[in-house]
């Protein structure tokens, strides 16, 4: 009995503490704010000894690119052109000039660079392949065999070159092929046709949630001397807003010293969190409505883990297998497996934070690590680490955070026979 409740009570404190996830955590962390643009937050773990006689001997590995500029140079242009054009028709209060002439600085740094992986992103990977090294030496020990592959999204390719980069700065010796092309893509960014056909209602529900909570009318008084400025057919006062907030979060993860994060107010800011912690959700995790059709996106991959993992077990010597890509395959891959704190289902947006917080699940740079062991009489156990902490699974075991591969396995295998 004792075995089946830890996992079960490791749960129950997960949930309580998504449910913290509050105004007052967003006001005392702004950061946090960015949610999936959220630099990686490098902190310090528990890493729980082995049981005696385990030794790590194979990891299993997907992360997302890390940091990055905004995925289209629109998303700097437009905001920016509303502003030049403010300035023609001599409507810009101070503070909008002053923001006109941050977003220029911004603009000089990203242009052209749309989607690029950023110096912090290329460090964040290069530091989690450092600390994965010191933390399982054994793994890499000898003669490994290591594969490396990427989407074919340069900041993915790249984020895979830090991280091997920094593997060998451990260790020169290594070995580690690197790939990059479209056959990696059907199992590490892929939408299924299920998620696809839920993909309308998901929008409309983001959408309505959107308009709601959404009010610009402050920061476009803030800013602009004529009321319901800007006003066209799409580049709305809440368009605006919505893409200056977007600016802000990502500005961090590059090396522009400008912020816009004056521009908001703590419960503004909040709002925002909320607005695209729905979105995403939506889009990427387990809205209630969607019946798992979103999370079926992350089939694929757990197929590829487990195809690996039993490849590497029957070869009976050590190394890892490391994956990168986007969030759109991470998140729904968490939920799919019920990793804690990954998988809440709702379709209440005001109701989300309780079982939802996207800053804790895929900040740039988030990583899935399974960590395989082995003992002299050939037996397995394996943990997994989401952002280099260790979470738990609904699977019974007498070792958390650590699972007898056989039932871990089967749990698994269940999932994709669903």
């Amino acid at each position: 009995m004792k075995s089946f409740l830890l996992p079960v009570i490791l749960l129950l404190s997960a949930s309580c503490a998504t449910a913290q996830t509050t105004y007052e955590e967003i006001c005392a962390s702004p950061d946090k704010a960015a949610g999936l643009y959220y630099p990686y937050p490098v902190t310090e773990s528990v890493n729980t000894k082995a049981p005696k006689g385990y030794k790590p001997f194979y990891i299993s590995h997907y992360g997302r690119h890390g940091s990055r500029y905004l995925v289209g140079d629109e998303q700097y242009a437009d905001p920016l052109a509303v502003f030049i054009a403010a300035e023609k028709a001599d409507v810009l209060t101070e503070k909008g000039k002053d923001v006109k002439k941050r977003l220029e600085n911004i603009w000089l740094d990203a242009s052209e660079r749309s989607g690029e992986l950023t110096p912090l992103g290329a460090e964040q990977h290069k530091g989690i392949a450092r600390r994965m090294y010191k933390s399982f030496p054994e793994v890499f020990a000898g003669n490994p065999t290591i594969t490396a592959k990427s989407t074919v999204r340069m900041r993915c390719a790249l984020s895979m070159a830090a991280f091997c980069e920094g593997l060998k700065e451990m260790n020169p010796k290594l070995e580690i092929p690197k790939e990059s092309a479209p056959r990696y893509m059907k199992y590490m960014s892929t939408t299924t046709p299920r998620a696809r056909e839920f993909a309308y209602t998901g929008a409309r529900m983001s959408e309505k949630f959107e308009t709601e909570i959404v009010q610009p009318e402050r920061l476009m008084s803030e800013l602009f001397t004529r009321p319901n400025f800007p006003e066209s057919q799409r580049k709305t006062s809440k368009w605006l807003m919505l893409n200056l907030f977007r600016i802000a979060i990502d500005v961090p993860n590059t090396p522009c010293a400008e912020r816009l994060d004056d521009l908001f107010t703590p419960e503004e800011r909040y709002k925002l969190w909320q607005n695209y912690n729905y979105h995403y959700y939506n889009e990427m995790s387990n809205p209630t409505s969607a019946k798992g059709a979103v999370l079926d996106n992350g089939r694929p991959l757990l197929a590829n883990i487990l195809e690996c993992a039993d490849a590497a077990i029957a070869r009976g010597n050590n190394g890892a297998d490391l994956r990168f890509g986007h969030d759109s395959t991470i998140v729904p891959l968490l939920g799919l497996m019920k990793v804690e704190g990954c998988y809440g289902s709702t379709d209440d947006p005001y109701k989300l934070h309780e079982v939802y917080a996207d800053y804790k699940i895929s900040p740039m740079a988030a990583n899935l690590q399974i960590v395989f062991f082995r003992n002299n009489k050939g037996d397995i156990i394996a943990k997994l680490m989401l952002n280099e902490r260790e979470v738990s699974l609904p699977v019974k075991t007498d070792m958390a955070p650590f699972y007898h591969w056989k039932d871990l396995r089967n749990y698994l295998q269940g999932i994709l026979a669903e």
